[in-house]
Order: C-alpha cells, then structure tokens, then sequence
C-alpha cells in the first residue's frame, strides 16, 4: 500500500518498503553541489537549503561550489558520486537545458545521468547597464549597437544567457562580443566598472544594486513586467513578442539513487520553501518558487530542453 504525501510540491507516493530502505538516510554529511561562484541566487538557496535541511534531517548538509565550463564540472561531480543521496545538484537551466543543445562532446547527459528532487524558483532575466549609463532602454541599446563602429560586449555568465542573448541579437539584428563568465557576480561588477557595455543576467541579483543606482535595467525577458520595476518593460513589450527567458534552479542527484531517498529529500522541500527565511529570500530577489515534485520537475526539465532546441534553430546555433 502506498501512502501519499501531498504537501506545497504536489504528491509524492512513498511504500512501507521505501520508508524502510531510507529510514537510515542520512546518516552522515550530505554534500549540495553549486555549479557557481559564490553569490549567486543558487548558491544563497542552497545554503538556506542546506541549514535548514541539517535542522530537519538532524546531520550536516554542507555546500560545495564547483564552478567551470558552463557547469558541467558542478554537474560531473554528481554523476562522478555514489548514487546514494548523498551528493545533490543545485541544477539550472544553463547546465542542464542549454548545454545539450550547444555543446558538442558533453560528457553527461542530463536527462540520463540525473534525477529530480524537486523545483526551487524561476526569476527572468535582465539587460543591465551601469547605474551612470546614458542608455535608459532596449531600444536605446540596439541604435547604440547598430551605430557603434565595433560590436558592443556583452558578459554573460553560462551557456542559457549566451543562447538567450544570441537569439535577442538575431531578433534586433545587431552584432554583441560575447564575454563569457564563470558567474554572474563578476558580470554584475564588470558593468557597474564599466568594463562591459551591458550585461545579460539573473534579475533577482541585482535588485539591491538597482536601487542603489549602481545599475540599471533597460528590459526584463519574462511574460510580464516584474512588480518591484514597475516601469521597466519587457523585451516583449519592446519589440521582440517572441522573446522569453529565465533562470530556474532545482535539486538533482544521480540517476540511479533509490526513489526511496529521493522521495525523503523530496518531502523535506516544502518544510524549507515555506520557511519565514526562504519566503523572505524569495521577497528579496522577486523571484516565482516553483513548487514541482520530481516527476513534475521531470516533465518541466524535458519542456526546457526543447524550448532550447526551438530558441538555437531560431538562431541558427549549432554545437560548438
């Protein structure tokens, strides 16, 4: 007999049997892989992830920062892991959606080599200036670019920002030079010096900064505009109806850890996502929780993937 458990991630069927074989989990440190620099909105969640999670589980949940080639070092850590739980993938759209469609030579499959716990958020993207730029919108960007004797540079951090801005390229029908990051941290501190023209980032990173006056955002790259800039439009809104994109984060592990394990994990999530710390974190960034199980976090990761493919043939991007 399974006994279903319904809670703010939907409903996640545990069996007498699996409540045995993972009533021991865990029984020692756990690791959560970040696939980025610290400072970034995935590695805040997973450290609030990660101490809440040793409060509840009752053992140490530690963060682990494993940044490089687009993420896929952060990912190979976990698929390098024993498949035990032990070792969970702070995942995002960038390593696990992007990559497969403009890669050539990955050596892991997402689909294949790792299984979903659970979604965390989504926040929409931005392009962002620095705070003294005289360029106030989109539009006053592309005539800028479409004036500039040398194309303008643009930092993005992973490849889900690079396929993203490229498609925007080829929609406003302008040239950018691609600078590419390890993490956005260094993107968002590259503009304010003004060493970059303009950035493509994860908004829920620089509220703070924007209202500080140290960068500004010229458009943001979700359905609808985003609450706390209210006067800022959307790249849809700006010409481009087609244009979307995102960053989301989830948690992973490989492939072949029990469903049992990944079940406990699981129906831990919600007691963090409804935490008063996680809320307020989640209020400070703006960005959406995105409340999926792991089978829901499974048809939303296949979803992703194909949203790639359509934005990379739209583009005429081929692996590289």
């Amino acid at each position: 007999m399974k006994r279903l458990w319904l809670g703010f991630f939907g409903l996640v069927a545990i069996t007498p049997q699996a409540i045995g074989q993972a009533s021991d989990f865990p029984h020692r440190t756990v690791t959560i892989i970040v696939a980025t620099t610290p400072g970034s909105s995935a590695d805040s969640s997973a450290r609030i992830y990660a101490q809440q999670f040793s409060e509840i589980f009752g053992k140490p949940f530690v963060v682990e920062n494993k940044p490089g080639a687009d993420g896929a070092i952060g990912v190979m850590a976990v698929k390098n892991a024993p498949a035990d739980g032990y070792t969970i993938l702070m995942g995002s759209n960038s390593p696990l959606s992007a990559n497969p469609i403009v890669k050539k030579g990955l050596p892991y499959d997402p689909l294949k080599d790792l299984k979903p716990v659970g979604g965390i958020f989504k926040a929409m993207n931005a392009f962002v200036v620095a705070g003294d730029s005289k360029l106030n919108t989109l539009s006053d960007l592309v005539d800028t670019a479409k004036k500039s004797k040398a194309p303008l540079s643009i930092g993005t951090s992973f490849a889900g920002y690079r396929l993203d801005a490229k498609w925007f390229s080829g929609l406003a029908g302008v040239s950018f030079n691609d600078v590419p990051y390890n993490g956005t941290a260094q993107v968002v501190t590259d503009v304010m010096g003004n060493q970059l023209d303009f950035g493509f980032v994860d908004r829920s990173l620089v509220n703070p900064l924007v209202k500080a006056g140290k960068l500004k955002v010229l458009a943001v790259g979700g359905e609808t505009r985003y609450p706390g800039f209210p006067d800022v439009a959307t790249v849809r809104e700006s010409g481009y109806p087609e244009f979307l994109s995102y960053a989301w984060i989830g948690f992973f592990v490989r492939a072949e850890t029990p469903d049992d394990v990944v079940a406990k994990l699981a129906s831990a999530m919600p007691k963090v996502a409804e935490s008063e710390k996680m809320r307020a974190f989640m209020e400070k960034i703006g960005a959406s929780p995105m409340p999926l199980g792991p089978e829901e976090m499974r048809k939303f990761h296949v979803a992703e993937i194909e949203r790639y493919r359509r934005v990379a043939a739209a583009s005429g991007i081929t692996p590289q």
